[in-house]
Order: structure tokens, then C-alpha cells, then sequence
């Protein structure tokens, strides 16, 4: 890997590339889902979704640019909320960093 300096502009978008990786293009937190991702969920997932940190993201797609929110506590006939998807610009990055199995001290 190469070190890049980073500037205050840059540093604040690049908190993904200071863990060393950057999450999946698309994620969900419905374990019905093809792309839900357990040991990913559990790091904690930021999103920023229009300039604007999120924190009821239901499923996202970053390269498609939208998100999915509950739609209050509104739930269909099987008991699953209903989504409303948003179209705009996402980011997303993990919150901690992955467990290593070295101990520092």
C-alpha cells in the first residue's frame, strides 16, 4: 500500500482508508436479504446520505446512490416495516475498526 499524506480536507473523507478497508457497495440489515452481512453489522456502519449523517438506514447502494428508511412504524402484513427508498448520493464507513487477533500492550 502507499502512504498518502492527508490533508484536513481529505482526512474526514477518508476515514474509511484509514482502517485499511471500505464497506460493501450495497448492505442491508434484513436477514432475509441476500446482502445482509452479520460480522459487517456489528462493526457499525455510518452512512451519509445527501450530506447528512443517517442513522435509520434500512439497506443501502452506494454505486446505485440511493438508501432505504423505515416508513415510521408502519409494518406490511408479514410483520417486516415498510421501506421508501431515496435517491441521492451515499457514503458509508465503518464505524470501528475489524478485531485483530494481536494484543498491544
Amino acid at each position: 500500500m502507499t502512504d498518502t499524506p492527508n490533508t484536513p480536507e481529505t482526512e474526514a473523507a477518508a476515514t474509511p482508508a484509514a482502517t485499511g478497508d471500505t464497506p460493501p457497495d450495497r448492505l442491508s440489515i434484513n436477514q432475509r436479504s441476500p446482502f445482509f452481512q452479520q460480522d459487517l453489522l456489528e462493526r457499525g456502519i455510518g452512512i451519509r446520505f445527501k450530506d447528512k449523517v443517517r442513522h435509520d438506514v434500512e439497506e443501502y447502494c452506494i454505486s446505485e446512490g440511493w438508501i432505504r428508511v423505515a416508513l415510521g412504524k408502519k409494518v406490511d402484513r408479514n410483520g417486516n416495516p415498510l421501506t421508501l427508498k431515496l435517491v441521492g448520493p451515499v457514503e458509508a464507513w465503518f464505524e470501528r475498526p475489524a478485531t485483530s487477533d494481536t494484543d498491544e500492550g
